[in-house]
């Protein structure tokens, strides 16, 4: 096993796309260095989702210990700034047992607030956000857009012109500080300053990680996602669980839009999308170090090759 250096003390990161077996690559290198898994994703916080969001199964959970798994119902809202609290939270717990703190997930916000840090000041204000949000729905993202880039031309360089969201975000910072969003953003300070942080990105040839999480979502089909899917529609779900993908597409098919092959084909493509953007975010990061995943690859294999980098 590798020695962990001195000094700072150590946090590994694993990131990477939905599908390319992160949660198995993490436990496999839980075992071999002590460490304890701090999960990095916006749905498994959710309990119900067990199947949609791919949970870390029970078994491998009773093997490693699992943090930010199934802590509230869906019908809560999460938002980065209560994760990056938690996280941090656990983490020192982890760090105070003498064991490694691993996070590993894919919602590459989390990941990045938690490396580089939050806002200190106040920021937010929400009759502000609904403005602009109304502004936008009436006038689209693209006059959004427009004012950015004469208020904060850097981050709008940043920012993709139809990404209403972010956009709205960094004109509220401007609009409520005087500040701009991406001056404010050199003066945070995350984990990365703090901790010796490894961050490692799991990558795979595009067309058999499409195969994956093709074969995925007939799995969860044969699992009983539509089941799951039905008992979390009895509820009024939070903003944030609306989103997970298999939500809407299975909606449309208990209302009778399309059939059920339908709905799985629609799950695939927009997990293939999700699966790009999210290689598209990880690859704005210069300081994550790429690991290329064979498709046949054991998590074991690719764990002793972090291993190894890690000596």
């Amino acid at each position: 096993m590798p020695q962990l250096s001195t000094g700072k003390k150590k946090i590994i990161f694993i990131a990477g796309p939905t599908a390319v077996g992160k949660s198995e690559v993490a436990a496999s290198l839980a075992k071999r260095l002590n460490a304890e898994i701090v999960s990095c994703d916006s749905m498994q916080v959710y309990r119900g989702m067990d199947i949609l969001s791919s949970k870390p199964s029970a078994s491998l959970r009773k093997k490693i210990a699992h943090h930010l798994l199934s802590i509230l119902p869906a019908s809560r809202e999460y938002n980065v700034s209560r994760f990056v609290r938690e996280a941090r939270s656990r983490i020192k717990k982890i760090i105070a047992k003498g064991k490694t703190p691993l996070v590993a997930g894919g919602t590459g916000l989390y990941l990045s607030i938690l490396l580089d840090g939050i806002f200190r000041l106040k920021t937010e204000n929400k009759r502000l956000r609904m403005k602009l949000e109304k502004e936008g729905q009436k006038r689209g993202s693209l006059y959004l857009y427009s004012r950015l880039k004469r208020c904060d031309p850097r981050a709008a360089s940043r920012i993709h012109p139809n990404d209403a969201r972010r956009i709205i975000r960094a004109l509220e910072v401007f609009l409520v500080t005087g500040k701009r969003i991406s001056e404010l953003q050199k003066e945070r300070k995350g984990l990365f300053q703090e901790y010796d942080a490894r961050i490692f990105c799991l990558n795979m040839e595009r067309a058999k990680l499409y195969s994956r999480i093709n074969s995925r979502v007939d799995g969860m089909f044969r699992k009983g996602l539509v089941s799951e899917v039905k008992r979390l529609l009895k509820e009024e779900l939070s903003k944030t669980a609306k989103f997970a993908i298999g939500i809407r597409e299975i909606r449309g098919y208990l209302e009778g839009l399309y059939d059920l092959d339908e709905a799985k084909r629609l799950i695939k493509h927009n997990t293939c999308l999700y699966a790009k953007r999210q290689l598209t975010w990880f690859r704005k990061d210069k300081r994550i170090e790429w690991i290329e995943v064979g498709d046949k690859e054991s998590p074991a294999s690719v764990g002793n090759r972090i291993l190894k980098r890690l000596d």
